[in-house]
């Protein structure tokens, strides 16, 4: 192991992670078709903590400016990195119940269901929110439910789960899911953009009012997993063994999949279909850190919110005034390693 994954290492470098990422996500603030300076970001920011508000000067700086901050790429910013955080973690959990480096949160076609339910409910048209999340954020998150429904039943013999038939039928199910995408799309092809903005991924239409709904399926899903660490630790070196230390592993296996199938509907309905997120994010980490999870998830989360959060930049200024949806980014980054992990995983066969 390197020294990176030295324990006496961990907190110091974690601490710097954290730091990182809020400096990532601060920079991230002046980036953009609108022109805005770091001092002003920073000036605009301070102005609206709590206990300074009224107190740091804003002389210069236009009301727009402001708004452009506050109301479009903090909330944007923010959501990048709640959706990283989540979709990072989910992977790290599933790598580790399934004892497979491959697997991430679609592959029970749970993001393939967000899409197929956002997709019906553009083409049908629904237009109004409730709760202030619109009915096509809501369509995407019953869908994903209902996929994952589906397949636990399909692989479900009496009360255990077999994790080849799982898998299995996440992927069929995916398959059918984006075939059915594929079908409606044609026949709205006027409508053809928004479903693919959505199908693949985006923050343009990021408010409060999202992260505001993400955020307690985060905090309460995130913790979840936290308590489960030890589990996951064990249950990756076989389901035998943690059964001989006493684990539940029927239990705790329902308990995990449930967790992380309604944190990645909930973080699809919100920002729509990323992938390669958690994927990437807790294969490379895994690598730097080690395989243990009490070290291995809070890295995941902080790893997690800062590549997406690059990646919705990148996204933003590549071809400004267009925006490239932001799983057109992560797939970029992702298929290329997803190939060599391929690679890798076929030489340590031979």
């Amino acid at each position: 192991m390197s020294s990176f994954g030295n324990r006496k290492f961990i907190k110091p470098v974690f601490i710097l992670s954290i730091l990182g990422v809020i400096l990532l996500a601060i920079t991230s603030l002046f980036l953009g078709t609108a022109n805005i300076r770091f001092p002003d970001v920073f000036r605009i920011l301070l102005s609206y903590l709590p206990g300074l508000k009224g107190r740091i000067p804003l002389d210069g700086i236009s009301d727009s400016t402001i708004s452009i901050v506050i109301k479009l790429r903090l909330p944007r910013v923010i959501l990048a990195l709640l959706s990283g955080a989540g979709l990072a973690a989910v992977g790290s959990t599933m790598q580790s119940l399934f004892r497979n480096p491959m697997a991430e949160p679609g592959l029970l076609g749970i993001s393939s269901g967000a899409g197929l339910g956002a997709t019906i409910a553009i083409v049908i048209g629904f237009g109004d929110s409730i709760f202030g999340l619109g009915t096509t954020a809501i369509a995407a998150f019953i869908g994903a439910l209902v996929t994952v429904l589906i397949v636990y039943n399909i692989s479900r013999t009496g009360s255990r789960l077999s994790q080849t038939v799982l898998i299995l039928a996440g992927i069929a199910i995916s398959f059918m899911n984006s075939a059915v995408i594929q079908l409606l799309m044609i026949f709205r092809r006027d409508r053809m953009d928004y479903i693919m903005m959505w199908t693949m991924g985006s923050f343009s239409t990021a408010g409060w009012n999202k992260i505001f709904i993400l955020l307690p399926f985060l905090v309460i899903g995130l913790t979840l997993i936290f308590i489960h660490t030890r589990h996951l630790n064990v249950i990756s070196t076989g389901e035998e063994t943690a059964k001989s230390l006493g684990i539940e592993v029927e239990r705790t296996k329902k308990i995990l999949l449930a967790v992380c199938s309604v944190v990645t509907a909930a973080t699809v309905a919100t920002s729509g279909i990323i992938g390669f997120v958690g994927l990437i994010i807790p294969h490379v980490l895994r690598l730097l850190v080690g395989s243990d999870q009490k070290s291995l998830m809070p890295f995941s989360v902080v790893g997690g919110a800062a590549f997406l959060v690059i990646c919705d930049t990148l996204a933003r200024i590549v071809a400004p005034p267009a925006e490239i949806p932001v799983g057109a980014i992560t797939a970029v980054f992702g298929s290329p390693f997803f190939i060599a992990l391929l690679i890798r995983s076929k030489r340590s066969v031979m």
